[in-house]
């Protein structure tokens, strides 16, 4: 028993096995992509006549019965074909069209069956087919038009095209999804020359828009360049002033400095021209006291003297030759002492003078180094101060000529009676008359040489004050009546020898 169930199960799992195979052998399954022609048996399809004598199946399964039904498969895919076609238009210009044509097998039944009878074993020669039916109708199409038409509308000729072969393609089973004409080419020019008119046109029109465009430009750039040429003007004006501010104000800051010197260095000025004025106050002042009133005291002396003197000479040469001797003799000794005392005032007042001089100098000094307008202050104080004085021993010179005279000879006074006697230094013999007279009148000669010089100096000093100088040395004139004396031999006899 357990035996016969084994063979039992064993058989039912085989028949199994063999109805699972037979089955898958007669189940057919339709791509989505592709259409089954079953063939074999008498069909009626929905759409189609009666007696076609196949089926189609399409998206689905169906059984088959092996070698009584054929099962083929019809591609239901996009093809492509390439147009390339000569044709020749309404005016005989020979035209060569190229386009693609997209097409397929339509997805009704109908159209499946059209194609399956057409094409079931050419699928390959399908699109040669095609382009046959296109060619055809598009060379017939554009010898209608002219060559302006088909440039000016091409959707007029691929409407045109696809509308003559629809029927046609409706009964070969396809239908167009895209008729697209890429380029029309022309070997002899016309399209070319055609479009030379519009394309000169276009240039012309190109290049005065080009031109308009430069002029504007132009315009533009000229007048940014005004405008940045303004700008810049306005830019450098406000930094001219600015730097003009800046230099001002450094300018005014440099010369602060010097301006606040300069006022420092004038008021310098004004107080040192104060102290040369008193300077020169004190110098005048000195003056009188040191030169004038010793001046009036000594010309009184002098005076008193001369008076004294003269009635002494007069006296002198009344009396006896020795009075006369000891006279001269007298007045010698009191002129030595009087030059002495006279030399040794002139040393006095020179040295003071010297001190003034060397107090101006360093006035004058003091004042040189003020700068700008202080430096004529200075010197106009210095010469106010300097003709104050001037002035000062001028008047007091002109007031004491006299004195002035009698300083100047009793200063040269032993020259003089050098000078005098120098005319009997190289006598050798003398011859002396009338005694002790003729001695008397020789010596009241050489005095009156003296007399004469005194003159000589009373007028240089006058015609020098006359001419606003100071009076010079009276010395070298003095001299100059004996500078040229010559010495002479006088033989010198004695009475009664």
């Amino acid at each position: 028993m357990p035996m016969v169930v084994g063979v039992v199960a064993g058989a039912a799992v085989l028949a199994v096995l063999v109805l699972i195979g037979v089955f898958k052998m007669m189940w057919r399954v339709a791509e989505p992509n592709e259409a089954l022609v079953i063939s074999g048996s008498n069909h009626r399809t929905e759409g189609l006549e009666e007696g076609m004598g196949f089926r189609i199946v399409t998206g689905r399964g169906t059984l088959v019965l092996p070698g009584v039904q054929a099962v083929r498969k019809l591609s239901l895919d996009l093809n492509e074909t390439e147009l390339s076609v000569d044709c020749v238009t309404q005016q005989g210009i020979p035209l060569k069209v190229r386009g693609v044509v997209i097409f397929k097998v339509g997805d009704d039944f109908v159209s499946i069956a059209n194609a399956a009878r057409r094409f079931l074993d050419q699928q390959k020669m399908m699109s040669e087919r095609v382009h046959n039916v296109f060619a055809g109708h598009l060379r017939s199409i554009v010898g209608g038009l002219t060559v302006e038409d088909m440039i000016r509308d091409r959707d007029k000729l691929t409407g045109q095209t696809r509308a003559a072969c629809g029927t046609e393609m409706e009964k070969l089973g396809l239908i167009v999804d895209s008729l697209q004409i890429h380029e029309i080419e022309d070997p002899t020019g016309y399209i070319q020359n055609l479009a030379m008119p519009h394309a000169a046109a276009v240039q012309r029109d190109a290049r005065i828009a080009q031109a308009e465009a430069n002029r504007l430009a132009t315009e533009a750039e000229q007048q940014s360049f005004a405008r940045m040429a303004e700008a810049t003007r306005d830019s450098e004006i406000l930094q001219a002033g600015y730097q003009a501010e800046r230099d001002k104000a450094a300018a005014q800051a440099r010369q602060a400095g010097p301006l606040a010197d300069a006022a420092a260095r004038q008021e310098v000025v004004v107080q040192e021209t104060r102290v040369a004025e008193l300077e020169a106050h004190r110098r005048e002042q000195q003056l009188q006291a040191d030169v004038r009133k010793p001046a009036d005291a000594k010309a009184y002396e002098k005076r008193t003297l001369a008076e004294a003197e003269r009635d002494a000479r007069i006296s002198a040469a009344q009396a006896k030759a020795k009075e006369t001797e000891l006279a001269a003799a007298a007045e010698a000794t009191r002129v030595k002492a009087a030059a002495g005392a006279d030399a040794e005032a002139t040393k006095s007042r020179g040295a003071a003078g010297a001190a003034a001089t060397r107090a101006t100098g360093e006035a004058e000094a003091a004042a040189a180094q003020a700068r700008g307008l202080a430096d004529a202050e200075a010197v106009r104080a210095k010469g106010l101060a300097e003709a104050e004085a001037i002035k000062a021993r001028a008047a007091a010179l002109a007031e004491n000529q006299e004195a002035v005279v009698a300083q100047q000879l009793a200063e040269n006074w032993p020259e003089i009676v050098k000078a005098g006697a120098s005319a009997f230094g190289n006598v050798d013999n003398m011859v002396l008359l009338n005694g002790a007279d003729g001695m008397a009148e020789l010596f009241a000669k050489a005095l009156t040489m003296g007399g004469t010089g005194l003159g000589l100096a009373r007028q240089l000093l006058a015609s020098m004050n006359q001419n606003g100088q100071p009076p010079a040395a009276t010395s070298p004139v003095l001299h100059g009546g004996t500078a040229g004396a010559k010495s002479q031999k006088v033989p010198v006899e004695q009475d009664g020898e």
